[in-house]
């Protein structure tokens, strides 16, 4: 009887069935932590992960050969409008004032109903440049003088009307939050050229509208994720020895606490975030010499400074930007993330656009002529875009509104041919209606062009194997960026 009352695990006995049941549970706990590996809790981590774990940030071959081996992201933030910039549609300027026609009727804009918006057309003067005579309009007049090194995709498309869900998707290849951004994608399959410097550096001149998710590493190890550089001041805050310290005391206690992390890390197997830690000790001790020298631009030229409108009171600040990246490129950084904001131009575009240009034109145009002479163009992949366009319609008095359905990004450098325009918009600049290039197309040539295949560069996680372009992600771009 007291073994029919009393739990076995409390009377030392076990019935068969007992024994069964516990088994059982057992068998499925086994199963679950191998749901939750590649190979098992135990199991053998990839080659690549492998790799990664003794030395995250050393270069690493790519799955090919590829034409570029660094990237300068130019994030303009806000939408800026395609039709007023690179994207030409003089029949606008025929229906001025007219409706959509009732097939763009029934479409959804962020502020704009488009059943009552008339057509507003460009009021920027579009001019040919360059032996292949790409049209560009007035507000990029000096970067047009490099029309022959662009190749401009006019077609690229999503369905992200909301600047947040817009600026993530363009970043990181989803809408998802906590996944990887491009550039932290790019040194996961790349590594770092420099021990000296941070392999991903991200800078603004206003804000980052979606704060750390534009150079977030996500579920990638953390010390794959971008580090936020300042513009003005100290690049990165407390990098500094601390006055009375010495360079040896000062090993000696970096020493002591790597020691000290590297035993807690023992304990907490996995964990990236102390493994970043450790890493990033190393670096800040190594920076403390290359940091400053990076940031001092005293040692350049009066006619460099002039190139990139740093003298200039509307372009100091992203010519600055753009000077710290062609010298950043040149020391070994893999991957560099500039913003510009904001050209989100609802009430006012053309005034809006005119002060973003002002920002924005020379200092573009000078580290494009910058790189070319010193022989870096070839190998840096320069990418231009927003998060959208802006409507071919009206929004209140002189706005518009924006548009993710047809917008104009633009490549130069890492081995493309210029003087090429891919793609069209309809007549209206509404739709991408030719050699249509979704976000995620675009995210898989960017890594073609550095020599990684979008299906081959994944991270397991939660289960299966995440990569940068989903289940989407096409090469054809590649292609004619490079014929």
């Amino acid at each position: 009887m007291a073994s029919l009352t009393t739990p076995p695990e409390c009377s030392g006995a076990f019935s068969r069935r007992h024994l069964l049941r516990r088994s059982g549970l057992g068998l499925g706990a086994l199963a679950l932590g191998h749901c939750l590996t590649r190979d098992g809790l135990a199991g053998p981590p990839r080659a690549d992960e492998a790799l990664a774990n003794q030395n995250p940030l050393v270069a690493k071959h790519p799955h090919f050969k590829g034409t570029a081996k660094n990237v300068i992201f130019l994030f303009m933030q806000g939408g800026p409008s395609h039709i007023d910039t690179f994207d030409p549609k003089p029949d606008i300027e025929k229906h001025d004032g007219q409706l959509l026609p009732e097939s763009f009727q029934d479409l959804n804009l962020a502020q704009v109903n488009t059943s009552d918006a008339p057509l507003m057309p460009s009021t920027a003067k579009f001019r040919r440049y360059g032996k292949s005579g790409m049209e560009i309009s007035d507000l990029f007049k000096n970067v047009g003088h490099h029309a022959d090194d662009l190749a401009l995709i006019r077609s690229c498309y999503h369905d992200n009307v909301i600047h947040g869900p817009a600026i993530t998707f363009m970043h990181v290849g989803t809408t998802l939050l906590g996944h990887p951004s491009v550039g932290s994608w790019v040194v996961y399959g790349l590594g770092c050229e420099t021990d000296s410097l941070p392999s991903f550096v991200a800078m603004t001149d206003s804000v980052f509208r979606n704060g750390p998710n534009m150079y977030s590493s996500g579920f990638l190890p953390a010390v794959y994720q971008g580090t936020h550089v300042k513009t003005e001041g100290a690049p990165i805050q407390n990098l500094a020895r601390p006055a009375g310290l010495s360079a040896r005391d000062q090993r000696r206690l970096i020493d002591q606490l790597q020691k000290w992390n590297q035993r807690h890390l023992n304990t907490r197997p996995g964990d990236s975030r102390l493994n970043a830690r450790i890493q990033n000790y190393e670096l800040a001790f190594r920076m403390q010499t290359a940091a400053p020298d990076l940031a001092d631009i005293s040692g350049e030229s009066k006619a460099t400074r002039e190139l990139y409108g740093i003298d200039t009171e509307s372009s100091a600040r992203f010519g600055r930007m753009c000077l710290l990246s062609r010298r950043m490129v040149e020391r070994g950084v893999r991957y560099v993330h500039l913003v510009n904001g904001d050209w989100d131009g609802h009430s006012d575009c053309k005034g809006n656009h005119a002060k973003q240009s002002a920002k924005t034109d020379i200092p573009i145009s000078g580290l494009l002529t910058d790189l070319k002479q010193r022989g870096l163009l070839d190998s840096t992949l320069v990418v231009w875009a927003g998060e959208f366009g802006r409507t071919p319609v009206r929004q209140g008095k002189d706005g518009r509104d924006h548009h993710p359905f047809g917008f104009s990004v633009w490549m130069a450098g890492g081995g493309i041919r210029g003087g090429k325009v891919i793609g069209a918009t309809d007549d209206l600049g509404f739709h991408a209606v030719e050699d249509k290039v979704h976000v995620n197309d675009l995210h898989s040539t960017m890594l073609s062009l550095l020599g990684l295949d979008h299906e081959k560069l994944t991270y397991f996680f939660e289960g299966r194997d995440f990569r940068l372009t989903d289940v989407g992600g096409h090469n054809a771009l590649t292609e004619r960026l490079l014929i």
